[in-house]
C-alpha cells in the first residue's frame, strides 16, 4: 500500500478511520443506546442484546462502507499471539441471493475450535468448544490489505466451562480488582467523586529491520526469530552513532507507512527513531487504558512485521536476534488514573495530593518487594534469559528507582524527621500541614533500572520485545490491588485518617525500602548489594516461572478473582512448555545448520587450502599459511561434528522427558549449553572461512545493510 499525502488528506482526518471508536459510535448510534454503551465500558451496566442488535446492525453498515466482506472475533490465546476466525456477512435468501447480516448475537458471541490452543491442562483435547466474548472496552477495527477488509472485533476467550483461555480474561479481572481497592483507599481519603479506577499504559516497542534477501538465507531468524551463529563485524555499536542518527530514507518510508497504518485504526503512534544497535528501532504511542493497549501492541507488532515486508525487509522482535549487541524490550510505562482525571502517580502540588501520591506510590514499593518474584514470573521467556542482565536491559534482580528528592521524603517520613520545609521541629501530617511541594520531575531517569518512577508513571522495563503485555500488567495490577487492599482495611477502621495515612507509609517503607535502589543496576556492586539486602536474582524463566504454583501466588489470585487454582497450574504448565518448544526448535535449526551447511562448506573449504597448498608446494612455494589455516579449519570441522553429536544426545533425552517442569530444566540446563557449544565451533570457523564460501549471510549485512 502506498502512503497516504498528508498535504491531500490530514492526519486528524485519517486518524480513526477505521476504527469503530466512541466517536464513531456517538456519531452513528441512537443517543439512548450510545449511553447504554457507555455505562457498559464504565462497568455500570450489563450489556443487553437488544443494545447488541443495534450496535451489530451500526458496526455492519459502518464496515460495509468501508469494504468490509468479512468479521472476525479478533482474540488472544495463550499462544502470546493473536488469532482469528473470518466469516462472511453474507446470509443466503432463498432465491440465489444474499444479504448482509450480522447480528447482535454475532457481535457478542463466537465459537472458534479451543482444541488447539494451549490450555495446560484444563480441557482434553478432544473438547472443542471455545467463547469468545465481546470486550466493550477495547474499539473495533478494520484490517485492510491488497485482498480486502476484515472488521475486527477484540474479545476475550474461555473454555466451555467459563476458564480463561487467553490473556484478556485475566487483565480484565486485575483491573476491576485494583479499582476496587484504590477506590476503597480514596473513599477513606475522603474522595466522593471517582467511581472507578483506570489503569494506562504506554509501550515502547523496540525492533530490529533486516533486509529480506538476507532474512530469507538465514533459516535460524526464519524459524526461531533469532541468529544461533554468527560473528560481530570490526564495527558494532561501540561507536554509539546509530542510537537517535538519522534515519535512513529506506527505514523513514516503512516508518511513514507504519504511522499511517497504525493511525488508521486508531492506534496514537507518538515516538519513533533509531536505537542503540544497528538497524535497531523504537516506536512509541501515547497511554491509552490497558486493555486497549494490550491491542493496540499486538496490533503494532503485527503492523511493523506487515509493513517491513512491503518495504523488502523483515522485522524482528526477539529479545536477543544478534549476540554481542543490544537485544530489544518492551517498557511498559502503567500509571492509575481514576475515571473523572485524577492521575495516582501524579506528586501534585498541595498536600492532600501529595498525601494521596505517597501512599500509592508506596503501595507500589510494597507490592514490587513482595511480589518480586511474581513481577520477574511476568517476563520470564526463554527470549529474555539472553536479555535480562545483559549491558542494555535490567538485571533479572527487582529493583525501584525513586530518585533523591523522593527517596529522601520516604526516609524522612520512616524515620519519623522533618522534610527541612516543614516548621523546625514538626512532623510531616500528610494532607493537613506542609508536605513540600513536589515538582513534576522528581528525579532524573534510571535507563539501569527495571522499575523506575519517570514523573508521574512507571516504566517496568524488563517486559520482552516480543511478549504480550497483558500478563506483566495482570501480575503488577494484582500485587498492587492486595496491598491496596490491605491499606483500605486499616484506613476504614481508624478514627483519625492522617495518623493512619502517616502510620501506614512509615511502615510500609520501613519494611520495603530494600527495593528502592537508585543506582547503575548494571555493575556486579549491585548484585553483590541486592544479595546482601535479600532481593531475590532469578536469572531464568523455568525457576522464575515456579512462583505461579505457590500457594501464597495462588491465594492472591483466588483473593481478587484473576485465576483459580486450577487455571494458574495451567499457566505455569504452559509457559514452560512453550520454553522447552522455543528451545527445542533453536536446537533443531541449530543441529540442521551445523550438519547440512556449515559443515559441508567448512570441509570443502578446507580442502580447496590442501589442494593449493599441495600445488604451491609442488612447484617450491612457501605454504606453511595455508596449510596451518587448513588443518585449524579441519580440527574445528571435527571439533564442531563431534559437539553436534553431543547436543543430538542431549536434545533427544530432553524431548524422551515426560514431566513438563523436568523437561524445560533439561532444556536450560543441558540443551542450552550443548548449542553454545555448537556456536562456538561455528563461530571459529566463521573467522577461518573465505566469506564467498561461507553458507549464512553475516552479521555485517544483517546489522549494516538496508
Amino acid at each position: 500500500m502506498s502512503v497516504i499525502d498528508f498535504t491531500k488528506t490530514p492526519v486528524a482526518e485519517l486518524f480513526g478511520s477505521n476504527c469503530f471508536s466512541n466517536a464513531v459510535m456517538k456519531e452513528r448510534l441512537p443517543k439512548n443506546i450510545y449511553k447504554e454503551i457507555l455505562a457498559v465500558q464504565a462497568g455500570e451496566r450489563e450489556l443487553t442484546l437488544t443494545v447488541a442488535e443495534v450496535v451489530a446492525a451500526v458496526m455492519r453498515d459502518w464496515a460495509i462502507s468501508k469494504g468490509a466482506s468479512h468479521y472476525t472475533h479478533w482474540f488472544q490465546p495463550l499462544t502470546g499471539l493473536t488469532a482469528e476466525k473470518h466469516d462472511s456477512f453474507i446470509s443466503p435468501t432463498g432465491d440465489g441471493k444474499v444479504i448482509m447480516e450480522f447480528s447482535g448475537k454475532e457481535l457478542v458471541k463466537g465459537e472458534p475450535d479451543a482444541s488447539s490452543f494451549p490450555s495446560g491442562g484444563l480441557r482434553a483435547t478432544f473438547e472443542a468448544r471455545g467463547y469468545t466474548a465481546w470486550d466493550v472496552t477495547s474499539p473495533a477495527f478494520l484490517k485492510q490489505d491488497p485482498t480486502g477488509t476484515t472488521l475486527c472485533i477484540p474479545t476475550a476467550f474461555i473454555s466451555y466451562y467459563g476458564q480463561a483461555l487467553d490473556k484478556k480474561v485475566p487483565l480484565l479481572k486485575s483491573v476491576d480488582a485494583l479499582s476496587v481497592q484504590a477506590i476503597r483507599v480514596l473513599r477513606a481519603l475522603g474522595n466522593e467523586t471517582s467511581k472507578r479506577l483506570i489503569t494506562t499504559v504506554g509501550p515502547e516497542q523496540e525492533y530490529f529491520l533486516v533486509d529480506k534477501e538476507y532474512f530469507d538465507k538465514r533459516p535460524d531468524l526464519l524459524l526461531t526469530g533469532r541468529t544461533v551463529f554468527g560473528v560481530l563485524p570490526a564495527k558494532g555499536q561501540e561507536m554509539e552513532d546509530h542510537y537517535f542518527g538519522a534515519l535512513k530514507e529506506k527505514v523513514a518510508g516503512f516508518m511513514r507507512e507504519l504511522n499511517t497504518e497504525l493511525w488508521k485504526v486508531g492506534i496514537p503512534a507518538k515516538t519513533q527513531h533509531n536505537e542503540v544497535a544497528p538497524n535497531q528501532f523504537e516506536i512509541a504511542p501515547v497511554f491509552l487504558n490497558s486493555t486497549a493497549a494490550v491491542d493496540a501492541n499486538q496490533l503494532v507488532m503485527e503492523t511493523i512485521r506487515t509493513v517491513a515486508r512491503r518495504h523488502g525487509m523483515e522485522g524482528l522482535l526477539h529479545e536477543k536476534p544478534f549476540a554481542g549487541v543490544n537485544g530489544s524490550g518492551k517498557h511498559n510505562n502503567w500509571s492509575m488514573a481514576t475515571d473523572d482525571g485524577i492521575n495516582l502517580f501524579d506528586p501534585g502540588e498541595n498536600p492532600e495530593a501529595n498525601a494521596r501520591f505517597l501512599l500509592f506510590a508506596a503501595a507500589v514499593i510494597e507490592a514490587v518487594d513482595r511480589y518480586a518474584l511474581l513481577i520477574r514470573a511476568s517476563v520470564a521467556t526463554s527470549g529474555n534469559d539472553h536479555r535480562l542482565g545483559a549491558n542494555e536491559a535490567p538485571p533479572a534482580i527487582v529493583s525501584i528507582f525513586f530518585g533523591g528528592p523522593l527517596t529522601e521524603i520516604f526516609d524522612n517520613i520512616a524515620e519519623g524527621k522533618n522534610s527541612g520545609k516543614t516548621e523546625s521541629g514538626a512532623l510531616i501530617k500528610l494532607g493537613v500541614t506542609s508536605l513540600p511541594a513536589l515538582p513534576k520531575d522528581v528525579s532524573d531517569r534510571n535507563r539501569t533500572s527495571p522499575f523506575a518512577f519517570t514523573g508521574n508513571k512507571f516504566e517496568f522495563r524488563m517486559v520482552g520485545s516480543s511478549q504480550s503485555i497483558a500478563t506483566p500488567n495482570t501480575y503488577l495490577n494484582a500485587a498492587v490491588a492486595q496491598v491496596l487492599k490491605e491499606y483500605a482495611d486499616k484506613l476504614e477502621k481508624a478514627s483519625n485518617k492522617n495518623e493512619a495515612i502517616q502510620g501506614i507509609i512509615k511502615e510500609s517503607y520501613s519494611k520495603h525500602k530494600r527495593v528502592v535502589f537508585n543506582g547503575n543496576g548494571y555493575t556486579d556492586e549491585w548484585v553483590r548489594e541486592a544479595e546482601r539486602r535479600g532481593l531475590p536474582n532469578v536469572k531464568n524463566a523455568v525457576d522464575a516461572l515456579s512462583v505461579l504454583i505457590r500457594s501464597e501466588t495462588i491465594a492472591l489470585f483466588e483473593e481478587h478473582r484473576i485465576f483459580t487454582k486450577e487455571e494458574s497450574e495451567s499457566r505455569y504448565h504452559i509457559y514452560l512448555e512453550k520454553y522447552s518448544k522455543q528451545i527445542n526448535i533453536e536446537a533443531g535449526i541449530t543441529i540442521e545448520l551445523a550438519r547440512r551447511s556449515i559443515f559441508p562448506a567448512a570441509s570443502d573449504f578446507s580442502a580447496k587450502l590442501a589442494k593449493d597448498a599441495a600445488a604451491l608446494a609442488a612447484i617450491g612455494a612457501v605454504s606453511s599459511a595455508q596449510e596451518k589455516r587448513a588443518k585449524r579449519i579441519a580440527e574445528l570441522s571435527s571439533e564442531l561434528f563431534d559437539e553436534t553429536a553431543k547436543l543430538e544426545t542431549v536434545l533427544g533425552e530432553a524431548q524422551d522427558t515426560v514431566d513438563v517442569q523436568a523437561q524445560a530444566k533439561a532444556y536450560f540446563e543441558k540443551v542450552r549449553p550443548a548449542m553454545d557449544n555448537v556456536r562456538d565451533k561455528v563461530d571459529a570457523l566463521e573467522k577461518l572461512v573465505s566469506k564467498n564460501a561461507w553458507p549464512l549471510p553475516g552479521y555485517e549485512e544483517l546489522l549494516f545493510k538496508l
